[in-house]
């Protein structure tokens, strides 16, 4: 039911291969956006949105991110024995903002595997999927801004949206869409990575969504389609064709930052914007 919407899934066990080699021991998701890892940010936009119970779906090598989010007791004595009490506050914090759930993911089987690895958690529940990669900064959080929509649907699927120009749509998972009412599109398809001729629309997935537990099914029959890995969009093709799926473009600004451009166009645009940095940093830009 719609009100129950508390569980959210982080897939986090990718390998980060396009940061290499920054990522061969730190995992893409503690990457550091000013001042916090990019895996918190999306926490805190899902704690925001009132889904507090987090499964993160992780691999071998992510230990860190366990490490971020559990209780360090030497640290935090450390911090409040030397006065630093408004760091002390801040680790508090994180060590204690949600409860987090881990589930490894043996193999590396793409995306709809990883979400499919959080099913015995979910249940019979809706659930929030969010890519932490995708960092998105708004004064509604996005995942609520899903929320919203799915509640006042009668606690159907939805997904986030972004229109995107046409010589980037192989880059994402295109919807394909039969109507539109009050900026809510009715999805009745969707592919991944189409060619720009083949793309059914240029709006993309980027990375939130909301799903009914009927998702599993599908993800459960799912077979390897492209670059051989279980596809989170084929199981969504199926489900939506059963069920109503809807999508919305969402008010943010979005950075993609899996990827090194787009994780220094975050850094720079939120480091000019903060309150400790912002005014030397821009400073600093003005020499360049």
């Amino acid at each position: 039911m719609p009100h129950s919407l508390r569980k959210i899934v982080f897939p986090a066990a990718g390998m980060g291969t396009r940061f290499l080699p920054a990522t061969k021991s730190t995992p893409k998701e503690m990457l550091t956006v000013v001042d916090r890892p990019l895996i918190q940010y999306g926490v805190e936009e899902a704690l925001k949105a009132g889904m507090d119970d987090i499964i993160m779906i992780t691999g071998r090598g992510k230990r860190a991110i366990e490490d971020h989010f559990d209780i360090s007791a030497e640290l935090e004595a450390n911090l409040r024995a030397t006065g630093k009490s408004v760091l002390y506050e801040e680790v508090s914090r994180v060590s204690r903002m949600a409860a987090v759930a881990y589930v490894r993911q043996k193999e590396a089987k793409g995306l709809g595997h990883a979400v499919l690895c959080a099913e015995p958690w979910v249940g019979d529940e809706c659930f929030g999927v969010s890519l932490a990669d995708e960092l998105m900064v708004s004064d509604v959080p996005v995942m609520q801004q899903l929320r919203l929509v799915h509640e006042a649907l009668g606690g159907c699927s939805v997904v986030a949206l972004a229109r995107v120009p046409e010589a980037d749509v192989s880059k994402y998972g295109i919807v394909e869409v039969s109507s539109e009412e009050n900026g809510v599109y009715r999805l009745t398809g969707m592919v991944e990575k189409p060619k720009p001729e083949d793309a059914p629309s240029n709006l993309a997935m980027i990375g939130r969504y909301i799903f009914t537990p009927s998702l599993f099914a599908f993800l459960n029959d799912a077979q390897p389609s492209v670059g051989g890995e279980i596809q989170l969009t084929d199981a969504m093709q199926k489900l939506a064709a059963v069920e109503p799926m809807y999508g919305v473009v969402v008010d943010a600004e979005r950075f993609d930052a899996g990827n090194p451009l787009g994780f220094l166009i975050a850094n720079l645009t939120l480091g000019v914007r903060h309150p400790q940095y912002g005014d030397t940093l821009r400073e600093y830009l003005k020499k360049l």
